[in-house]
């Protein structure tokens, strides 16, 4: 979040007292704790749906079929019709009677099996009240991938039934503070499970962000005594620096093609913004003039910049196109306005505005320009998009503790993801995997 007087987001101020760094692994690592999901609210006109318990082995299949459930309930877009605990393969011919006097629109049905040292997840998705087969497939997997092979399930349905694509095989990055002087760099899927530690330090780790291809984060580390961006490989641990210049180095933004990063320096005095190499090379100012310039983000065409400023005297959003350089303010409702985010899709943007003492996630159509403030907590910060546009992932506080909450896009359905032994901050949502 944009604080004048406060290194946190954009503006960097090196810290007056730093620790040591403790360890950067150069793998991911078992996590010591996973959030938890709480729900509230929920999607207007839900679809009612039955995910019937999936048939062959049967600890397999209670696995996918789980996860299957959970993250379709977890959308907010469903609602789950009992399957009455008996197992349905893909096999079966469904009695479409019995399961529409049930209340169901759709029915999944399947079954894990092993074969050929792997197991085999098949699934069939059927429309009941047209009484026809909507598709289906059959995956390979293994005992240590079977939630993968769910959130792959859960995502076909969800595609198939709403026409937009399932953001359950994702995964979403974040930062979690336990005890006096411990952060660790968490990659979890996007329902908070399976989380690994890419990074754990004594000092603050701040800004990740992911890379457009999903196989590299950004983000600041103050470990030596300063905020400096790296740049970490997910795939072989890796990473390297790409800006340790003079004064504070934060603010990390990828473009859409993953070859550049824009970047918040003060290493020309105050803080600016600039482009820089995804190695560390080619650096080049946009922004000029004496104001606070920070949090840029890129728009999907990768030729607009959006961003923090407060050269109107307050702190606001504003716009820059990198051809011709002309700068247009963005917000003007509120005297506090930070954090842009742009959606994958280039239609909306999510930022933290400021009503009276409380900062709230807020959006805007950015083609009639209205703005809809979306919660009604009293610290929100770092919003990030879902790949399909419909969810926002920002941090927040409840209780004085730091937690992540998931926000859909016209505020009626929200998650709770929270770590009961730390303080969770500094979310970044991954795009789809490729």
């Amino acid at each position: 979040m944009f604080r004048p007087l406060l290194s946190l987001r954009g503006l960097g101020l090196i810290a007056s007292s730093v620790l040591a760094f403790l360890s950067a692994f150069l793998s991911l690592s078992p996590a010591r704790a996973e959030l938890t999901i709480e729900i509230s609210g929920a999607g207007a006109n839900r679809i009612p749906i039955t995910i019937a318990d999936f048939g062959g082995d049967f600890g397999s299949a209670r696995a996918v079929t789980s996860v299957v459930r959970g993250d379709l309930e977890r959308s907010g877009v469903f609602r789950l019709i009992d399957a009455a605990g008996l197992p349905l393969t893909e096999t079966a011919s469904p009695r479409f009677e019995a399961w529409k006097n049930l209340g169901a629109d759709a029915l999944a049905v399947g079954s894990v099996r092993p074969g050929g040292g792997r197991l085999e997840a098949r699934f069939q998705l059927y429309d009941i009240a047209r009484q026809t087969p909507l598709g289906g497939e059959a995956l390979t997997t293994s005992s240590n991938m079977l939630r993968a092979a769910g959130h792959r399930i859960a995502d076909f349905i969800y595609e198939k039934l709403t026409g937009e694509p399932g953001v359950f095989a994702t995964r979403i990055a974040y930062v979690v503070k336990s005890g006096a002087a411990r952060y660790e760099l968490h990659i979890a899927d996007a329902d908070g499970q399976n989380a690994q530690a890419a990074l754990i330090s004594r000092e603050p780790i701040i800004s990740p962000t992911w890379s457009p291809d999903g196989s590299r984060l950004a983000y600041v580390s103050f470990e030596n005594k300063k905020p400096i961006i790296y740049v970490h490989s997910l795939v072989n641990g890796r990473r390297v620096v790409i800006a340790n210049f003079k004064g504070s180095n934060s603010a990390p933004a990828w473009s859409p093609d993953g070859r550049k990063l824009a970047v918040t320096l003060s290493k020309d005095g105050g803080s600016q913004i600039y482009l820089i190499n995804a190695d560390g090379s080619g650096v080049q100012r946009l922004s000029t003039g004496s104001s606070i310039n920070t949090e840029a983000c890129f728009a999907p065409d990768g030729q607009t910049l959006y961003f923090t400023s407060d050269r109107g005297g307050s702190p606001q959003i504003y716009s820059t196109s990198l051809g011709s350089g002309e700068v247009r303010r963005i917000t003007f409702e509120g005297s506090y306005n930070v954090s842009p985010r742009i959606s994958p899709d280039g239609r909306t943007m999510a930022f933290v505005t400021r009503n009276e003492s409380t900062f709230r996630l807020a959006v805007m159509d950015l083609a009639s320009h209205q703005v809809q403030v979306l919660t009604d907590s009293g610290k929100d910060e770092s919003p990030s998009f879902a790949p399909n546009n419909r969810m926002i992932l920002i941090a927040t506080e409840i209780g004085g503790r730091g937690v992540l909450s998931a926000v859909s896009v016209d505020g009626r359905f929200k998650q709770r993801l929270s770590i009961p032994a730390g303080d969770v901050r500094e979310p970044a949502w991954g795009p789809y995997r490729r």
